[in-house]
């Protein structure tokens, strides 16, 4: 290059000491440098320090953010830390609510007598007659749990009740139906709430012998299906109850439905002629539907001890769902009490009249069956 074009060129250092601009040649920013730059920075001017002489209380400095006392509002779940404890106000409250849920309104009452019930169990002050019945246990637990299935699922409907004696002892005699005998337990429910009795079954020998079952049927008020006991209740004043067709009439097909089978040797008729009680019939329609039995299983049932192993059309077919009852409506009608204080305890032992009354309670325990069956409608409604 000539010495003319070197004298006339402008040197740039390399860095930050260029002049703005140079790549246009003008001294001022072009806009979209300026963009880029984001402009020059504006800086807040401090406050100056008023001279010592000009200090007032009011310009003391202000406390500390430590001194100031800091109200917080109540940390809600969603805030509260999932490791952190729940407080106690909460767990009283879900408490409350609960115990609301289960026992209504008057649930501090209940509260309170089921704790007292709990003490007295654990402390051993409560009764059990001579047979093993506990009243406190049969009326809190038992009729507690077997009173929605009456009601709400089989509808009981309960006629006759005044033909219950409201004192002393006297035999109900019932049929028997159902594959399961539930029978009894919805008789001894619908016979507690009509009348706030307690009917005191007697069970056969198998019910005895079962481990967890013979254990509750004692609490429950049953005992063994013998002369003996038998009289000794209903001399006792007892309500007891009986269901002389016995395995034969659970277990009997659905296609024989609401026909009795054999009354036995009339064991029971014996035990009121003694004791002079009264016997009330009593026929029970709707037990028959639950367990529709259309066959059985006697090789099986006999290498199992048991009296028949039922085939319903829902069972073994489904498993343990079919052994859920079908919900087919209700009725127990109590019939007209057969007195017998009019005989002599003697007479107990002439098996003609034993068997004329026997025979009088199934005529009439049948008839009332047929009477029934014509009247109903429908099985489940």
């Amino acid at each position: 290059m000539s010495d003319a074009g070197s004298s006339d060129a402008q040197i740039i250092p390399i860095g930050t000491n260029g002049r703005p601009g140079r790549g246009t040649g003008r001294e001022r920013p072009s806009a979209a440098a300026r963009s880029l730059a984001g402009g020059p920075k504006k800086r807040t001017p401090k406050p100056k320090a008023p001279a010592p002489e000009q200090r007032t209380q009011e310009q003391e400095p202000a406390p500390t953010p430590a001194a100031v006392p800091v109200t917080r509002a109540p940390i809600t779940t969603e805030e509260r830390h999932p490791l952190a404890g729940v407080p106690v106000g909460d767990w009283l409250a879900a408490f409350q609510d609960a115990a609301l849920e289960v026992f209504g309104d008057q649930w501090e009452r209940r509260l309170a007598e089921m704790m007292a019930f709990m003490r007295r169990r654990l402390a051993g002050e409560y009764v059990v007659d001579e047979y093993g019945f506990d009243a406190e246990i049969t009326e809190r637990f038992l009729m507690a749990a077997l009173r929605p299935i009456a009601q709400k699922w089989f509808r009981v409907e309960v006629r006759g009740v005044e033909n219950i004696p409201a004192t002393g002892g006297a035999l109900v005699v019932s049929n028997h139906s159902g594959t399961v005998p539930v029978d009894g337990l919805m008789t001894m429910v619908a016979i507690y709430d009509e009348t706030g009795r307690f009917l005191r079954p007697l069970g056969a020998d198998l019910v005895f012998e079962m481990p967890f079952i013979s254990s509750m049927a004692r609490r429950s008020g049953a005992t063994l299906a013998c002369g003996e006991d038998a009289e000794r209740m209903l001399s006792g004043g007892e309500l007891v109850g009986v269901w002389p067709e016995g395995f034969k009439g659970i277990g009997k097909p659905f296609s024989e439905r609401y026909k009795l089978q054999r009354f036995g040797r009339g064991g029971f008729v014996s035990a009121a002629l003694r004791t002079g009680v009264p016997i009330v019939p009593l026929s029970v329609v709707g037990a028959e539907e639950i367990y529709p039995m259309v066959g059985n299983l006697p090789s099986l049932a006999r290498l199992l001890g048991i009296p028949y192993i039922p085939i319903t059309p829902f069972f073994p077919l489904l498993g343990p769902l079919g052994l859920v009852p079908l919900p087919s409506k209700w009725l127990l009608e109590f019939g007209e009490p057969i007195r017998t204080d009019s005989y002599d305890a003697s007479e107990a032992e002439d098996p003609m009249l034993v068997f004329n009354v026997t025979d009088q309670v199934r005529e009439t325990i049948q008839q009332t069956l047929f009477a029934l069956l014509r009247e109903r409608e429908n099985v489940f409604r």
